[in-house]
């Protein structure tokens, strides 16, 4: 297997989350230990907070009008778990979604963008270690994946016991395939990336294990390229009281649409979240760890997904 290009430090802060980039090339990402939205500039090498109150934003995305659409897993004092849609013109935020059939979500965690703009995100059920832990009372109490459709529209596509730790979520080109990672810790749990067909009304079927990471720490965040490879921030390198191991390797763990690994490149730091391209060509892969942004150089060209 070919060893993939260094990765080397963008900025460093605290416990970094969700990045994404936006058509002029700055990318925000999260900061979850403070509840913040940040934003760097490559062109200057600075970084901002964008929004100071993020409700423990975690997974972001650029919608396709250049919108900011943010998971917020909230807390026990606020609860108020939701998908928020910023324009970045006015700095109005917009609650897109925040619960199901009466009910609250868990914690929104990842999302992602099909080519109609119907969003896809998933909410796990955090355990009572999780910062973002709330009280089952008034949740749905179940994993779940959800669509918003552009009229606003909310359906859940999977639901437990279908799915157990739902994290990372991304679509291939053309709108083909979901792929979902699965990170549940437990003994025996499912630390995979799963793949479902995706057909034209926003439903999956036909559920596959694409890449298995079992025993080691599953992918936490993926993105993908234009040829359809998964590039999957997975791996620890110390062990953390779960039940994952360390096969796993901490770093972008590049996946074809086979399912077989054929590039990785190592990141020196845990705890290894998510990832996103962008720069020039959108060929740079912007990877969140630990308390870091790192960015790697790739001679292929990513989707914004």
């Amino acid at each position: 297997m070919p060893s993939g290009p260094e990765a080397t430090v963008a900025t460093s802060l605290s416990f970094t989350e969700g990045p994404t980039v936006d058509a002029e090339g700055n990318v925000f990402f999260t900061e979850t230990v403070n509840s913040r939205i940040m934003k760097f500039s490559p062109a200057d090498r600075k970084t901002t907070v964008f929004r100071a109150d993020s409700n423990r934003a975690n997974g972001l995305l650029f919608d396709g009008e250049g919108r900011l659409i943010a998971c917020e897993g909230s807390d026990a004092q606020r609860n108020s778990p939701r998908v928020t849609r910023t324009n970045m013109k006015t700095g109005k935020v917009e609650v897109l979604a925040a619960g199901y059939e009466g009910k609250q979500f868990n914690a929104p965690n990842d999302v992602t963008i099909d080519d109609k703009g119907r969003l896809y995100f998933t909410d796990p059920v955090p355990d009572s270690t999780s910062p973002n832990a709330v009280s089952p009372a008034g949740k749905t109490g179940t994993p779940g994946v959800y669509r918003i459709d552009p009229d606003g529209k909310v359906a859940r596509i999977l639901a437990g016991p279908q799915i157990e730790w739902p994290n990372g979520i991304s679509i291939s080109p053309g709108d083909k395939t979901l792929y979902l990672v699965e990170a549940n810790k437990v003994e025996g749990g499912t630390r995979a990336i799963r793949a479902y067909d995706l057909a034209a009304d926003g439903t999956v079927s036909n559920m596959r294990i694409h890449y298995n990471f079992y025993p080691g720490r599953s992918a936490d965040g993926m993105t993908i390229d234009t040829e359809g490879n998964i590039y999957a921030a997975a791996g620890l390198q110390r062990l953390r009281g779960t039940k994952e191991t360390l096969d796993t390797k901490t770093g972008i763990h590049v996946i074809s649409p086979a399912g077989k690994r054929i590039g990785f490149t190592p990141i020196p730091e845990d705890t290894i979240t998510n990832c996103a391209f962008g720069g020039p060509g959108n060929q740079t892969l912007y990877v969140t760890a630990g308390k870091t942004l790192f960015q790697i150089q790739y001679g292929i060209a990513g989707t914004r997904r």
